[in-house]
């Protein structure tokens, strides 16, 4: 046994991972470094569908929910591509956020909470893996960046939150907060994307709409019929100021399915003949489950279960198009029973998932109607949207925290907040049980449909799913290697010359560099720089880390100097 085959996991992720950095090692040549464990052919198209927040219960719930309420057949559209399951976890924490969970499957680097697509600092003896402290903060590139720069394909994001959130972020950005919109919204928008749909009108800026208009995009701010008409070219389609509501709240004759956004994303990125990248998020699964809300997270599902049947069609007809379904991690400990159902095993479909078929609402939208409201209103708008009867205590306890609304919708099942009231007094008339509000560290579940059957079977790492997303997508760059190019420090890359950060505006500082008689100057979080006053395109996005006072962007271009 060799040397390197000694070492254990930790070390040799780690020498994996610093080796490609280092351009000493290219995909097929890492003798045993995590990978997928067969040979998976190439197809031109990659679709990854990430059901946020999801336990696998959540799945077998919304199965009998179909069925109990005669939607479709015993069956979901995802039940025969399901082959497995991932053991997601962050570089130093079994439980992850969605932040670090989609920037693994995305860079093939376990990340901590709030990572978006950026090397993780070490943690001592918390770190999961080897992780190398000299590399903190540094961007790792992305599927989605890698099919735009390794193989000119198409790339796209369909979600129903902010355009900026974890997942879409994760694919498209990078930087250690999550939270930090700003940043990451304008490296979203710089990085050229040929289709964006979701939320986040608010959100965009004029220094966007310029850089769209500059680049030939559509944009699109709550046009249903905009977006319908769009047959061609970049386009931006954004609905409501920030995420689009859930499936029980929606107007339909504003707002599209994911369903119906899926297959826009389809139509207009397969006109590409390279090919394309398509990441579709059913985004809200986890927002229901944080505010204990089962009959919307088994709807937001159904929803997203729609989204995987226009796909999959879509993928046998073309033949040349890999599908990808999985969640980043469990969510509230959603389960179909609970402790004060007695005699479980007898217990009919009808007693489960009666009073859940009768809620036509999401618990966060009765909040929305019982603040607005009198107290004396409040049996009725449950009554209609529930068709359950609230008692006089019940009433007497929505009216003590009706101004107390959760502003994190991680905290929703908060029973001091109305959201979280209301979800308590829901849940006494049906037998789904929370064992907490927030994320879960159970494996989770994994489906795929490739035409040739090359799909990832039984359990798999993070890493393991990220390398089968650069097999199937048949790059001969690996992306560690990629992120050398793409993301190295400014320290570096103008070693030789005189350069200066402005950080007037703490968002997007300016780094601007000097040798001779020529000036180069980028702008964070940004693509475009100026040489000697002429713009350019940088060749990525470029981004600066406040903490290591360090700008990461191409290496090429010291050959401008």
């Amino acid at each position: 046994m060799s040397y390197y085959l000694k070492l254990s996991l930790r070390k040799r992720f780690l020498l994996y991972f610093v080796l490609a950095l280092n351009g000493m090692l290219v995909m097929g040549q890492d003798d045993g470094a995590a990978h997928y464990r067969s040979v998976v052919r190439p197809t031109k198209n990659l679709i990854v569908m990430l059901t946020d927040g999801t336990s696998v219960d959540i799945l077998s719930a919304a199965r009998w929910y179909q069925i109990y309420n005669q939607l479709g057949g015993s069956n979901l559209y995802i039940d025969p591509w399901l082959c497995g399951l991932v053991k997601t976890y962050s570089s130093n924490a079994p439980i992850v956020d969605s932040a670090p969970a989609m920037s693994a499957y995305m860079t093939g680097m376990p990340q901590q909470s709030g990572n978006i697509s950026v090397y993780p600092p070490a943690d001592g003896a918390n770190d999961l893996l080897e992780v190398d402290s000299t590399m903190a903060y540094q961007p790792l590139a992305t599927v989605l960046e890698a099919a735009k720069i390794l193989k000119s394909r198409s790339a796209g994001l369909v979600v129903t939150v902010e355009f900026p959130h974890a997942t879409p972020a994760a694919c498209s950005a990078h930087g250690p907060r999550r939270s930090n919109y700003t940043e990451l919204g304008s490296q979203m928008i710089y990085q050229n994307l040929d289709v964006m749909f979701g939320g986040g009108n608010s959100l965009i800026t004029d220094d966007m709409k310029i850089h769209l208009q500059s680049t030939n995009t559509t944009y699109l701010c709550n046009d249903l019929q905009g977006f319908r008409r769009h047959k061609e070219g970049k386009v931006w389609a954004l609905w409501e100021d920030m995420d689009l509501p859930y499936v029980l709240d929606t107007d339909t004759t504003r707002i599209p399915s994911l369903q119906e956004m899926t297959e826009k994303a389809i139509e207009l990125l397969s006109q590409n003949p390279n090919g394309f990248f398509l990441m579709v998020e059913g985004s809200k699964v986890d927002w229901a489950a944080h505010a204990h809300d089962p009959a919307a997270c088994i709807t937001e599902y159904l929803d997203f279960d729609r989204a995987i049947h226009s796909a999959i069609t879509f993928a046998k007809q073309d033949g040349n198009t890999t599908v990808v379904i999985l969640s980043d991690h469990g969510n509230s400990g959603f389960s179909i029973g609970r402790y004060d159902l007695n005699d479980c095993t007898r217990a009919s479909i009808d007693t489960l998932f009666h009073s859940l078929s009768e809620v036509r609402a999401s618990v966060r939208h009765l909040g929305d109607l019982l603040k607005k409201a009198q107290s004396q209103d409040y049996k009725g708008i449950v009554k209609r949207y529930t068709n359950i009867d609230i008692t006089d205590d019940e009433v007497a306890m929505l009216v003590s925290v009706q101004k107390q609304i959760p502003q994190d919708y991680m905290k929703a099942s908060d029973e001091q907040t109305l959201v979280g009231a209301l979800s308590n007094i829901l849940n006494r008339h049906n037998y789904i049980g929370f064992t907490s509000g927030m994320h879960t560290g159970e494996d989770v579940i994994l489906a795929c449909y490739h035409p040739k059957g090359d799909v990832p079977m039984g359990l798999n790492t993070n890493i393991e799913i990220n390398r089968y997303l650069t097999d199937v997508s048949g790059f001969d760059k690996s992306l560690p290697a990629l992120s050398r190019e793409l993301f190295s420090k400014h320290t570096d890359v103008f070693a030789d010359c005189k350069w200066s950060i402005d950080k007037t505006d703490p968002h997007f500082p300016v780094l601007t560099v000097k040798k001779g008689k020529n000036t180069l100057s980028v702008q964070a979080n940004k693509s475009v720089g100026t040489f000697n006053g002429k713009p350019f395109h940088v060749g990525s996005v470029v981004v600066y880390v406040e903490s290591t006072n360090m700008f990461y962007l191409p290496c090429k271009l010291s050959s401008n100097l």
